[in-house]
């Protein structure tokens, strides 16, 4: 007997900085008609909230006590998407350096993050798609732990900070690289996001360009939920599932 598939199908993706899992994420999104959320954006807007209300980031306490007055909004179209906190759109001034420097110390407090969890599963619940593709740090062992498909995307050292590096013209492969660094360091100490969990399936991008990396995580939703894929293969991926 054929089960009828979840709805919305919440597909969780995790990596580490400068593995590709926004761009991938979004793209994938796209191509198979779901929504897209950016969990890191919701840190982000916080931390740009507790800037702009004058707390000190580095103070847990202070922070917890924005979350009250964080009124926040992201939209899930994967071909664009505006990030509002209250009226004003947060969307370009949460990429700002500045904001970059201060999220992990924000993104480290667990009230915080159990707040925004909440929040996070609110959204998935309410999208009008068929699936959602979440991304974030900690999406596949605590947002959404029993997703139907759940995804670590990595790549080498080297190769992540490559390609951070081309993203951030004008800054050398030396501060890129112990930026990307710094930004691990930090976030390890809350969540594993280098190892994938018992039933998460680890897409490891090294050798990979994007369309081959688009194309490998469809492939895993397709083996896991054949129903809302379409056919795809790349000959030569690296996939590799842990199993409980």
């Amino acid at each position: 007997m054929n089960v009828a598939p979840v709805i919305p199908l919440v597909v969780a993706v995790d990596g580490p900085a400068g593995s590709g899992k926004s761009s991938v994420s979004k793209e994938v999104a796209r191509r198979l008609d779901f929504g897209f959320l950016d969990t890191g954006a919701a840190y982000r807007a916080l931390a740009w909230h507790a800037e702009a209300s004058g707390v000190d980031t580095g103070d847990a306490a202070s922070v917890v006590s924005c979350l009250d007055s964080f009124d926040y909004r992201i939209g899930t179209d994967p071909t664009g998407y505006a990030v509002q906190v209250g009226d004003t759109d947060v969307t370009e001034a949460i990429r700002d350096p500045q904001i970059s420097a201060v999220v992990s110390a924000v993104a480290r407090v667990p009230e915080v993050r159990r707040h925004l969890i909440e929040l996070f599963r609110s959204i998935m619940a309410a999208v009008d798609t068929d699936g959602i593709v979440v991304e974030g740090r900690d999406i596949t062992t605590v947002v959404a732990p029993d997703a139907p498909v759940r995804i670590l995307l990595t790549a080498s050292e080297a190769v992540r900070m490559g390609r951070r590096s081309a993203e951030l013209a004008g800054s050398s492969a030396e501060a890129v690289g112990e930026q990307l660094r710094r930004r691990d360091a930090a976030d390890s100490k809350v969540v594993d996001f280098m190892t994938a969990a018992p039933g998460v399936t680890t897409v490891d991008s090294t050798e990979l360009d994007f369309d081959q990396t688009v194309d490998a995580v469809i492939g895993v939703i397709r083996a896991a939920q054949p129903a809302f894929a379409p056919e795809s293969s790349v000959p030569g991926t690296q996939i590799s599932e842990e199993t409980p």
